[in-house]
């Protein structure tokens, strides 16, 4: 089994590092990637500070010589749309976007509910199917910008929405705005994660991307990586089994 797509107390996870690299062993893992979240300068409560970031990667690095006849430990990054560059060699870059820019804000879609429902109403009339276009309009640029080894939780805009609560999934105003992204993606050749984090912690019934999305981009020849996002070492490899491709 492996799993690249893990946050630490370097973040907002709730584990060290180490603790997840000896739950791994545990598990029988092959392999296991970090990947803190990159610094944000206008939101800093869940993501590496810069003095953070240096001793996340060292680490890493140390972890990674310590287990190295047990465990192929990674040194990687989520990288938001609106982070700087990386400052540091890593192995591998999750390209995800996590906020929206309107005008001088940049409205999180992720952190909580209200905040989503709030950025509907505030910068879009209310209208939750701009909104959505505006996120995968957003994915389709960061993945042009920042060229990641993977993208994602490319339909995370659905996190709060389960049961077609904000806007429906299967209508066409949505699928337009997910195929156009995808059709855009396919050529960069880059794995999309299926992301078991929303069904692990509670929010969605299906991992990132939902099965509709995940067929269309098979219709595409797209590619795929599962991650199982995980906070908390009791999640590593969630559901791998149930959602392998």
């Amino acid at each position: 089994m492996k799993d690249f797509h893990i946050h630490t107390t370097y973040c907002d996870g709730k584990n060290t590092p180490e603790e997840f690299v000896l739950a791994a062993i545990e598990k029988g893992m092959e392999e296991i990637g970090f990947s803190g979240h990159s610094y944000i300068s206008f939101d800093d409560d869940y993501c590496m500070t810069p003095e953070k970031e240096k001793l996340y990667f060292d680490e890493i690095g140390r972890l990674r010589e310590k287990y190295k006849d047990k465990i192929k430990i990674y040194r990687g990054i989520e990288q938001d749309s609106f982070s700087p560059p990386p400052s540091y060699p890593y192995d591998y870059v999750i390209g995800s976007v996590h906020y929206l820019k309107c005008g001088d804000s940049f409205p999180s879609i992720d952190l909580t509910e209200e905040m989503f429902v709030t950025t509907a109403e505030r910068f879009f009339g209310g209208d939750f199917y701009a909104l959505v276009s505006a996120y995968f309009s957003e994915v389709t640029l960061m993945v042009k910008k920042l060229k990641p080894d993977i993208i994602g939780h490319f339909d995370l805009v659905t996190k709060y929405n389960e049961g077609n609560k904000y806007f429906s999934e299967t209508d066409s105003k949505y699928e337009s705005a997910y195929r156009k992204a995808v059709d855009t993606l396919i050529p960069y050749n880059i794995p999309f994660e299926i992301n078991t984090a929303a069904v692990s912690r509670g929010y969605r019934s299906v991992p990132y991307p939902s099965p509709q999305i995940t067929d269309y981009i098979k219709s595409k020849g797209g590619r795929f990586i599962l991650s199982s996002d995980s906070h908390s070492t009791d999640t590593l490899c969630y559901d791998f089994d149930k959602y392998r491709i």
